[in-house]
Protein backbone atom coordinates (compact mmCIF):
# COMPACT_ATOMS: atom_id res chain seq x y z
CA UNK A 1 0.00 0.00 0.00
CA UNK A 2 1.62 3.49 -1.09
CA UNK A 3 1.85 5.90 1.08
CA UNK A 4 0.27 8.60 -1.65
CA UNK A 5 -3.11 6.18 -1.43
CA UNK A 6 -3.04 5.85 2.68
CA UNK A 7 -2.76 9.86 2.73
CA UNK A 8 -5.49 10.29 -0.21
CA UNK A 9 -7.73 7.63 1.57
CA UNK A 10 -7.08 9.76 5.11
CA UNK A 11 -8.04 12.70 3.91
CA UNK A 12 -11.11 11.62 1.91
CA UNK A 13 -12.22 9.25 5.09
CA UNK A 14 -11.42 12.05 7.81
CA UNK A 15 -12.77 14.86 5.90
CA UNK A 16 -16.10 13.57 5.54
CA UNK A 17 -16.09 12.45 9.55
CA UNK A 18 -15.10 16.35 9.85
CA UNK A 19 -17.84 17.26 7.48
CA UNK A 20 -19.94 15.53 9.45
CA UNK A 21 -18.78 16.42 12.97
CA UNK A 22 -18.92 20.33 12.20
CA UNK A 23 -22.20 20.47 10.06
CA UNK A 24 -24.15 19.73 13.09
CA UNK A 25 -22.74 21.60 15.45
CA UNK A 26 -24.88 24.69 14.73
CA UNK A 27 -28.14 22.09 15.33
CA UNK A 28 -26.93 20.59 18.30
CA UNK A 29 -26.91 24.06 19.44
CA UNK A 30 -30.05 24.87 18.55
CA UNK A 31 -31.75 21.88 19.49
CA UNK A 32 -29.84 21.60 22.91
CA UNK A 33 -28.63 25.36 23.45
CA UNK A 34 -25.09 26.98 24.06
CA UNK A 35 -24.74 25.38 27.73
CA UNK A 36 -25.60 21.94 26.85
CA UNK A 37 -23.30 21.93 24.04
CA UNK A 38 -20.14 23.33 26.84
CA UNK A 39 -21.37 19.57 28.63
CA UNK A 40 -20.42 18.30 25.00
CA UNK A 41 -16.46 19.84 25.44
CA UNK A 42 -16.46 18.19 28.83
CA UNK A 43 -17.32 15.02 27.12
CA UNK A 44 -14.27 15.73 24.59
CA UNK A 45 -12.18 16.88 27.41
CA UNK A 46 -12.45 13.68 29.48
CA UNK A 47 -12.13 11.13 26.61
CA UNK A 48 -8.81 13.10 25.75
CA UNK A 49 -7.45 12.07 29.26
CA UNK A 50 -9.06 8.64 29.61
CA UNK A 51 -6.54 8.08 26.99
CA UNK A 52 -3.59 8.64 29.72
CA UNK A 53 -5.35 4.74 30.48
CA UNK A 54 -4.32 3.28 26.94
CA UNK A 55 -0.52 3.29 28.30
CA UNK A 56 1.01 3.70 25.34
CA UNK A 57 -1.25 0.76 23.98
CA UNK A 58 -2.47 2.11 21.02
CA UNK A 59 0.99 3.83 19.39
CA UNK A 60 3.21 1.11 20.84
CA UNK A 61 0.42 -1.76 18.66
CA UNK A 62 0.65 0.87 15.89
CA UNK A 63 4.12 0.61 15.59
CA UNK A 64 4.26 -2.94 16.56
CA UNK A 65 1.85 -3.65 13.36
CA UNK A 66 4.13 -1.48 11.17
CA UNK A 67 7.48 -4.06 12.16
CA UNK A 68 5.30 -7.00 11.17
CA UNK A 69 4.74 -6.04 8.22
CA UNK A 70 8.30 -4.99 7.41
CA UNK A 71 9.45 -8.62 8.78
CA UNK A 72 9.89 -8.11 12.45
CA UNK A 73 7.51 -10.24 14.16
CA UNK A 74 5.97 -13.37 13.57
CA UNK A 75 2.29 -14.24 13.42
CA UNK A 76 2.35 -16.27 16.60
CA UNK A 77 4.09 -13.02 18.33
CA UNK A 78 2.02 -10.58 16.78
CA UNK A 79 -1.68 -12.29 17.58
CA UNK A 80 -0.21 -12.68 21.01
CA UNK A 81 0.55 -8.93 21.62
CA UNK A 82 -2.69 -8.09 20.22
CA UNK A 83 -4.74 -10.39 22.78
CA UNK A 84 -2.61 -9.04 25.32
CA UNK A 85 -3.59 -6.01 24.69
CA UNK A 86 -7.15 -6.48 24.45
CA UNK A 87 -7.09 -8.22 27.50
CA UNK A 88 -5.93 -5.18 29.45
CA UNK A 89 -7.77 -2.73 27.29
CA UNK A 90 -11.54 -4.06 27.87
CA UNK A 91 -10.96 -4.20 31.65
CA UNK A 92 -9.57 -0.09 31.22
CA UNK A 93 -12.74 0.21 29.75
CA UNK A 94 -14.91 -1.13 32.40
CA UNK A 95 -12.70 1.10 35.15
CA UNK A 96 -13.80 4.27 33.26
CA UNK A 97 -17.33 3.50 33.37
CA UNK A 98 -16.88 2.82 36.80
CA UNK A 99 -14.73 5.77 37.55
CA UNK A 100 -16.87 8.36 35.89
CA UNK A 101 -20.07 6.95 36.84
CA UNK A 102 -18.65 7.68 40.84
CA UNK A 103 -17.21 10.57 39.93
CA UNK A 104 -20.47 12.28 38.16
CA UNK A 105 -22.38 13.80 40.65
CA UNK A 106 -19.18 15.69 42.15
CA UNK A 107 -18.75 17.30 38.91
CA UNK A 108 -22.02 17.95 38.39
CA UNK A 109 -22.19 19.74 41.58
CA UNK A 110 -19.16 20.89 42.63
CA UNK A 111 -16.47 21.34 39.63
CA UNK A 112 -18.92 22.27 36.89
CA UNK A 113 -20.84 25.79 37.01
CA UNK A 114 -24.47 25.17 35.27
CA UNK A 115 -26.89 28.05 34.94
CA UNK A 116 -30.62 27.18 33.65
CA UNK A 117 -29.37 23.02 33.64
CA UNK A 118 -30.36 20.75 36.72
CA UNK A 119 -27.95 19.55 38.41
CA UNK A 120 -29.18 15.86 37.92
CA UNK A 121 -29.58 16.36 34.29
CA UNK A 122 -25.75 17.27 34.17
CA UNK A 123 -25.22 14.26 36.35
CA UNK A 124 -26.81 11.91 34.11
CA UNK A 125 -25.29 13.30 31.09
CA UNK A 126 -21.80 12.74 32.58
CA UNK A 127 -22.36 9.61 33.75
CA UNK A 128 -23.32 8.17 30.31
CA UNK A 129 -20.01 9.93 29.00
CA UNK A 130 -18.49 7.53 30.92
CA UNK A 131 -19.76 4.49 29.07
CA UNK A 132 -19.18 6.48 25.23
CA UNK A 133 -15.91 6.94 26.61
CA UNK A 134 -15.23 3.73 27.32
CA UNK A 135 -16.56 2.47 23.97
CA UNK A 136 -14.67 5.02 22.23
CA UNK A 137 -11.31 3.65 24.48
CA UNK A 138 -11.67 0.21 22.93
CA UNK A 139 -12.40 1.58 19.57
CA UNK A 140 -8.33 2.83 19.62
CA UNK A 141 -6.96 -0.16 19.84
CA UNK A 142 -8.02 -1.69 17.19
CA UNK A 143 -7.94 1.43 14.75
CA UNK A 144 -4.12 1.91 15.71
CA UNK A 145 -3.55 -2.04 14.67
CA UNK A 146 -5.50 -1.67 11.13
CA UNK A 147 -3.55 1.81 11.01
CA UNK A 148 0.14 -0.26 11.49
CA UNK A 149 -1.43 -2.83 9.14
CA UNK A 150 -1.96 -0.01 6.49
CA UNK A 151 -5.46 -0.93 5.85
CA UNK A 152 -5.87 2.65 5.89
CA UNK A 153 -9.07 2.72 2.96
CA UNK A 154 -11.00 0.65 4.72
CA UNK A 155 -10.34 2.23 8.12
CA UNK A 156 -11.53 5.68 6.72
CA UNK A 157 -14.42 4.28 4.77
CA UNK A 158 -15.37 2.44 7.79
CA UNK A 159 -15.27 5.66 9.94
CA UNK A 160 -17.06 7.76 7.44
CA UNK A 161 -19.80 5.47 7.58
CA UNK A 162 -19.56 5.78 11.42
CA UNK A 163 -19.48 9.06 11.81
CA UNK A 164 -22.63 9.52 9.75
CA UNK A 165 -24.37 7.16 11.82
CA UNK A 166 -23.66 9.27 14.60
CA UNK A 167 -23.95 12.57 13.74
CA UNK A 168 -26.99 12.15 11.65
CA UNK A 169 -28.66 9.80 14.01
CA UNK A 170 -28.14 12.20 17.32
CA UNK A 171 -29.69 14.74 15.35
CA UNK A 172 -32.99 12.37 14.37
CA UNK A 173 -32.82 11.78 18.36
CA UNK A 174 -33.20 15.16 18.87
CA UNK A 175 -35.91 15.88 16.30
CA UNK A 176 -38.15 12.87 17.17
CA UNK A 177 -37.43 11.54 20.24
CA UNK A 178 -35.75 13.69 22.77
CA UNK A 179 -34.23 17.01 22.67
CA UNK A 180 -32.09 16.75 25.76
CA UNK A 181 -28.35 16.17 26.36
CA UNK A 182 -28.98 12.96 27.90
CA UNK A 183 -30.50 11.39 25.15
CA UNK A 184 -27.59 12.75 23.02
CA UNK A 185 -24.67 10.69 24.90
CA UNK A 186 -27.70 7.34 24.62
CA UNK A 187 -27.15 7.48 20.53
CA UNK A 188 -23.37 8.04 20.82
CA UNK A 189 -22.73 4.81 22.65
CA UNK A 190 -24.96 2.95 20.45
CA UNK A 191 -22.96 4.07 18.10
CA UNK A 192 -20.01 3.19 19.51
CA UNK A 193 -20.88 -0.43 20.06
CA UNK A 194 -21.26 -0.47 15.83
CA UNK A 195 -17.67 0.79 15.60
CA UNK A 196 -16.12 -1.46 18.35
CA UNK A 197 -17.78 -4.64 16.56
CA UNK A 198 -17.03 -3.90 13.02
CA UNK A 199 -13.51 -2.72 13.84
CA UNK A 200 -12.60 -5.75 15.75
CA UNK A 201 -13.74 -8.41 13.25
CA UNK A 202 -11.56 -6.32 10.62
CA UNK A 203 -8.82 -6.17 12.48
CA UNK A 204 -8.85 -10.08 13.26
CA UNK A 205 -9.54 -11.13 9.49
CA UNK A 206 -6.75 -9.15 8.73
CA UNK A 207 -4.15 -10.74 10.32
CA UNK A 208 -2.41 -14.29 9.63
CA UNK A 209 -4.13 -17.40 11.28
CA UNK A 210 -2.03 -19.29 13.88
CA UNK A 211 -2.53 -23.13 14.77
CA UNK A 212 -3.85 -22.22 18.37
CA UNK A 213 -5.54 -19.32 19.50
CA UNK A 214 -3.87 -16.44 20.66
CA UNK A 215 -3.18 -16.04 24.30
CA UNK A 216 -2.06 -13.49 26.66
CA UNK A 217 1.38 -13.05 26.88
CA UNK A 218 3.59 -11.41 29.71
CA UNK A 219 6.48 -12.21 27.89
CA UNK A 220 4.96 -10.05 25.15
CA UNK A 221 4.59 -6.82 26.99
CA UNK A 222 7.90 -6.95 28.05
CA UNK A 223 9.08 -7.11 24.91
CA UNK A 224 7.19 -3.46 24.19
CA UNK A 225 7.58 -2.16 28.12
CA UNK A 226 10.78 0.55 27.14
CA UNK A 227 8.64 2.02 24.13
CA UNK A 228 5.49 1.71 25.76
CA UNK A 229 6.69 3.38 28.84
CA UNK A 230 8.05 6.06 27.28
CA UNK A 231 4.80 7.08 24.91
CA UNK A 232 3.18 7.17 28.11
CA UNK A 233 4.86 10.08 29.34
CA UNK A 234 4.91 11.55 26.56
CA UNK A 235 1.30 11.27 26.17
CA UNK A 236 0.36 12.58 29.85
CA UNK A 237 2.08 15.55 29.08
CA UNK A 238 0.59 16.01 25.52
CA UNK A 239 -2.45 15.60 27.05
CA UNK A 240 -1.87 18.28 30.16
CA UNK A 241 -0.24 20.66 27.03
CA UNK A 242 -3.52 20.29 25.42
CA UNK A 243 -6.37 19.70 27.48
CA UNK A 244 -5.45 21.48 31.03
CA UNK A 245 -6.97 25.09 29.58
CA UNK A 246 -10.37 23.46 29.22
CA UNK A 247 -9.86 21.91 32.57
CA UNK A 248 -9.22 25.00 33.98
CA UNK A 249 -11.38 27.32 32.35
CA UNK A 250 -14.29 24.76 33.42
CA UNK A 251 -13.60 25.74 36.90
CA UNK A 252 -12.84 29.06 36.43
CA UNK A 253 -15.65 30.52 33.92
CA UNK A 254 -19.07 29.80 33.37
CA UNK A 255 -20.21 26.45 31.53
CA UNK A 256 -22.03 29.47 29.00
CA UNK A 257 -18.46 31.23 28.98
CA UNK A 258 -17.05 27.20 28.47
CA UNK A 259 -19.46 26.56 25.93
CA UNK A 260 -18.11 29.76 23.26
CA UNK A 261 -14.26 28.67 24.28
CA UNK A 262 -15.39 25.16 23.35
CA UNK A 263 -17.56 26.08 20.11
CA UNK A 264 -13.81 28.04 19.16
CA UNK A 265 -11.74 25.08 19.93
CA UNK A 266 -13.88 22.89 18.31
CA UNK A 267 -13.44 24.62 15.08
CA UNK A 268 -9.43 25.09 15.70
CA UNK A 269 -9.57 21.72 15.70
CA UNK A 270 -10.26 21.25 12.05
CA UNK A 271 -6.27 22.09 11.82
CA UNK A 272 -5.32 18.95 14.02
CA UNK A 273 -7.70 16.69 11.33
CA UNK A 274 -5.96 17.81 8.40
CA UNK A 275 -2.75 16.91 9.91
CA UNK A 276 -4.10 13.63 10.82
CA UNK A 277 -4.21 11.78 7.61
CA UNK A 278 -0.42 12.80 6.29
CA UNK A 279 0.88 11.31 10.50
CA UNK A 280 -1.06 8.70 10.41
CA UNK A 281 -0.13 7.47 6.24
CA UNK A 282 3.63 8.14 7.39
CA UNK A 283 3.77 6.94 10.41
CA UNK A 284 4.10 2.92 9.13
CA UNK A 285 6.63 4.13 6.57
CA UNK A 286 8.66 5.61 8.36
CA UNK A 287 8.92 3.03 11.25
CA UNK A 288 9.93 0.68 7.93
CA UNK A 289 12.41 2.74 6.57
CA UNK A 290 14.39 3.33 9.77
CA UNK A 291 14.37 -0.05 9.99
CA UNK A 292 15.87 -0.88 7.05
CA UNK A 293 18.42 1.92 7.14
CA UNK A 294 16.69 3.66 4.15
CA UNK A 295 18.42 7.48 5.30
CA UNK A 296 17.91 9.48 1.90
CA UNK A 297 14.20 7.96 1.44
CA UNK A 298 13.36 9.02 4.83
CA UNK A 299 14.73 12.35 4.29
CA UNK A 300 12.89 12.95 0.95
CA UNK A 301 9.40 11.39 2.76
CA UNK A 302 9.67 13.91 5.69
CA UNK A 303 9.79 16.81 3.49
CA UNK A 304 7.50 15.90 1.38
CA UNK A 305 4.72 15.03 3.87
CA UNK A 306 6.11 18.17 6.22
CA UNK A 307 5.24 20.23 3.41
CA UNK A 308 1.85 18.64 2.90
CA UNK A 309 1.15 19.37 6.07
CA UNK A 310 1.91 23.37 5.87
CA UNK A 311 0.51 24.12 2.54
CA UNK A 312 -2.69 22.46 3.54
CA UNK A 313 -3.20 23.41 6.99
CA UNK A 314 -1.93 27.00 6.14
CA UNK A 315 -4.98 28.41 4.50
CA UNK A 316 -7.54 27.07 6.98
CA UNK A 317 -5.58 28.70 9.88
CA UNK A 318 -4.77 32.26 8.11
CA UNK A 319 -9.31 32.41 7.96
CA UNK A 320 -9.58 30.89 10.96
CA UNK A 321 -7.18 34.04 12.03
CA UNK A 322 -8.17 36.96 9.51
CA UNK A 323 -11.62 35.98 9.35
CA UNK A 324 -13.25 34.63 12.20
CA UNK A 325 -15.92 36.64 12.67
CA UNK A 326 -17.33 36.21 9.11
CA UNK A 327 -16.42 32.61 9.64
CA UNK A 328 -18.90 31.93 12.63
CA UNK A 329 -21.77 33.73 10.90
CA UNK A 330 -21.92 32.22 7.83
CA UNK A 331 -21.78 28.88 9.94
CA UNK A 332 -23.94 29.65 13.63
CA UNK A 333 -26.15 32.57 11.83
CA UNK A 334 -25.92 33.49 15.19
CA UNK A 335 -24.41 37.37 15.54
CA UNK A 336 -24.06 37.13 19.72
CA UNK A 337 -22.14 33.32 19.10
CA UNK A 338 -19.70 34.89 16.62
CA UNK A 339 -19.04 38.20 18.90
CA UNK A 340 -18.27 35.94 21.90
CA UNK A 341 -16.59 32.86 20.13
CA UNK A 342 -14.58 34.98 17.18
CA UNK A 343 -11.43 36.72 19.36
CA UNK A 344 -10.93 33.15 20.78
CA UNK A 345 -11.00 31.01 17.88
CA UNK A 346 -8.29 33.77 15.89
CA UNK A 347 -5.73 32.76 18.70
CA UNK A 348 -6.12 29.54 19.22
CA UNK A 349 -6.18 28.79 15.09
CA UNK A 350 -2.53 29.96 15.33
CA UNK A 351 -1.33 28.12 18.96
CA UNK A 352 -3.18 24.92 16.82
CA UNK A 353 -1.77 25.96 13.50
CA UNK A 354 1.96 25.89 15.52
CA UNK A 355 0.83 22.89 16.92
CA UNK A 356 0.19 21.11 13.78
CA UNK A 357 3.91 21.63 12.58
CA UNK A 358 4.97 19.57 15.09
CA UNK A 359 3.16 16.49 14.28
CA UNK A 360 5.69 14.94 11.44
CA UNK A 361 8.66 15.54 13.26
CA UNK A 362 7.30 14.00 16.54
CA UNK A 363 6.28 10.90 14.38
CA UNK A 364 9.83 11.03 12.49
CA UNK A 365 10.62 10.75 16.85
CA UNK A 366 8.35 7.50 17.27
CA UNK A 367 10.11 6.18 14.17
CA UNK A 368 13.18 6.29 15.82
CA UNK A 369 11.65 5.13 19.14
CA UNK A 370 13.22 7.79 20.88
CA UNK A 371 10.41 9.26 23.09
CA UNK A 372 12.42 10.93 25.62
CA UNK A 373 12.27 14.28 23.81
CA UNK A 374 8.75 14.76 23.47
CA UNK A 375 8.36 14.08 26.95
CA UNK A 376 11.11 16.52 27.98
CA UNK A 377 9.77 19.55 26.09
CA UNK A 378 6.32 18.69 26.66
CA UNK A 379 7.17 18.90 30.23
CA UNK A 380 8.44 21.70 30.24
CA UNK A 381 5.62 23.62 28.41
CA UNK A 382 2.93 22.32 30.79
CA UNK A 383 5.14 24.20 33.52
CA UNK A 384 4.75 27.07 31.94
CA UNK A 385 1.17 26.74 30.58
CA UNK A 386 -0.07 26.27 33.84
CA UNK A 387 0.71 29.09 35.83
CA UNK A 388 0.46 31.32 32.68
CA UNK A 389 -3.50 30.16 33.09
CA UNK A 390 -4.31 31.08 36.34
CA UNK A 391 -2.50 34.21 35.82
CA UNK A 392 -4.15 34.98 32.44
CA UNK A 393 -7.77 33.92 33.20
CA UNK A 394 -9.06 36.00 35.82
CA UNK A 395 -7.54 38.68 33.95
CA UNK A 396 -8.49 38.53 30.39
CA UNK A 397 -10.91 35.26 30.26
CA UNK A 398 -11.25 32.51 27.87
CA UNK A 399 -9.25 34.92 25.58
CA UNK A 400 -5.78 35.08 28.00
CA UNK A 401 -5.78 31.20 27.69
CA UNK A 402 -5.59 31.23 24.26
CA UNK A 403 -2.90 33.55 24.24
CA UNK A 404 -1.18 31.31 26.63
CA UNK A 405 -1.79 28.46 24.02
CA UNK A 406 0.05 30.34 21.15
CA UNK A 407 3.20 31.55 22.89
CA UNK A 408 3.47 28.06 23.96
CA UNK A 409 3.42 26.32 20.48
CA UNK A 410 5.45 29.70 19.31
CA UNK A 411 8.43 28.59 22.05
CA UNK A 412 7.81 24.73 21.00
CA UNK A 413 8.61 25.09 17.21
CA UNK A 414 11.24 27.99 17.12
CA UNK A 415 12.93 26.66 20.31
CA UNK A 416 12.26 22.43 20.44
CA UNK A 417 12.55 21.24 16.72
CA UNK A 418 15.57 23.22 16.43
CA UNK A 419 17.21 20.88 19.07
CA UNK A 420 15.18 18.11 17.38
CA UNK A 421 16.68 18.21 14.09
CA UNK A 422 19.98 18.26 15.74
CA UNK A 423 20.23 14.61 16.51
CA UNK A 424 17.60 13.41 13.74
CA UNK A 425 17.77 14.45 10.11
CA UNK A 426 20.09 17.45 11.11
CA UNK A 427 21.77 18.30 7.51
CA UNK A 428 17.56 18.67 7.01
CA UNK A 429 16.77 21.69 9.31
CA UNK A 430 17.70 24.65 7.45
CA UNK A 431 14.88 23.66 4.52
CA UNK A 432 12.29 22.64 7.46
CA UNK A 433 12.18 25.99 8.72
CA UNK A 434 12.95 27.79 5.25
CA UNK A 435 10.95 25.56 2.32
CA UNK A 436 8.52 23.93 4.17
CA UNK A 437 7.07 25.64 6.64
CA UNK A 438 7.96 29.43 5.87
CA UNK A 439 7.04 29.51 2.26
CA UNK A 440 3.93 27.84 2.06
CA UNK A 441 2.64 30.30 5.23
CA UNK A 442 3.99 33.30 3.61
CA UNK A 443 1.62 32.59 0.73
CA UNK A 444 -1.38 31.48 2.34
CA UNK A 445 -1.55 34.79 4.38
CA UNK A 446 -1.36 36.87 1.22
CA UNK A 447 -3.82 35.54 -0.39
CA UNK A 448 -6.44 35.44 2.62
CA UNK A 449 -5.51 38.97 3.57
CA UNK A 450 -6.17 39.64 -0.22
CA UNK A 451 -9.57 38.07 -0.12
CA UNK A 452 -10.83 39.50 3.65
CA UNK A 453 -10.32 42.75 2.04
CA UNK A 454 -13.44 41.87 -0.01
CA UNK A 455 -15.26 40.87 2.10
CA UNK A 456 -18.06 43.00 4.45
CA UNK A 457 -20.52 42.88 7.28
CA UNK A 458 -23.08 44.21 4.76
CA UNK A 459 -23.20 41.30 2.57
CA UNK A 460 -25.59 38.29 2.51
CA UNK A 461 -24.36 34.96 4.40
CA UNK A 462 -24.17 33.00 1.19
CA UNK A 463 -22.15 35.90 -0.68
CA UNK A 464 -19.75 35.74 2.49
CA UNK A 465 -20.06 32.07 2.23
CA UNK A 466 -18.67 31.84 -1.61
CA UNK A 467 -15.71 34.61 -0.75
CA UNK A 468 -14.63 31.93 2.28
CA UNK A 469 -14.31 29.13 0.15
CA UNK A 470 -12.94 30.72 -2.92
CA UNK A 471 -10.18 32.58 -0.23
CA UNK A 472 -9.40 29.29 0.89
CA UNK A 473 -9.43 27.65 -2.56
CA UNK A 474 -7.04 29.86 -4.00
CA UNK A 475 -4.56 29.94 -1.14
CA UNK A 476 -4.51 26.05 -1.02
CA UNK A 477 -3.35 26.16 -4.68
CA UNK A 478 -1.18 28.80 -4.36
CA UNK A 479 0.15 27.04 -1.60
CA UNK A 480 0.52 23.30 -3.30
CA UNK A 481 2.33 25.45 -5.91
CA UNK A 482 4.79 26.95 -4.01
CA UNK A 483 6.22 23.57 -2.68
CA UNK A 484 6.44 22.14 -6.18
CA UNK A 485 2.76 20.72 -6.78
CA UNK A 486 3.28 18.25 -4.19
CA UNK A 487 5.70 15.89 -5.39
CA UNK A 488 4.36 13.84 -2.08
CA UNK A 489 1.45 12.48 -4.24
CA UNK A 490 3.22 11.59 -7.14
CA UNK A 491 6.51 9.99 -6.13
CA UNK A 492 6.56 6.47 -4.87
CA UNK A 493 7.37 5.50 -1.01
Amino acid sequence: MSVRRNVIANYVGQGWVALMQFAFVPLYIHFLGVEAFGLIGVFTMLQAWMVLLDLGMTPTLTREMARFTAGSHSARSINDLLRTLEWICVAMAAGIVLVIWGVSGWLASDWLQPGALPVSSVADAIALMGIVIALRFVEGIYRGALMGLQRQVFVNAFNGVNATFRAAGALAVLIWLSPTIEAFFIWQACASLFAVAGLALATHRTLPGIDTVARFSKQALLDVRHFAGGMVATTLLALMLTQIDKVLLSRLISLEAFGYYTLAATVASALTLLVGPVTQAVYPRFTEMVTHGESARLAELYHQSAKTVTAICAPVAMVFLIMPDVLLNVWTGDSKISAEAAPILALLSVGTFLNSLMHVPYVLQLAYGWVSFAATMNLIAVLLLVPSIFWLVPHYGAVGAAWAWVALNAGYVSVGLYFMHRRLLPAEKTEWYLKDVFTPLAVAAIVISAFSCLVSDSMPRWLQALLLIGSGISALISCLYSVGRLRFFKAKF
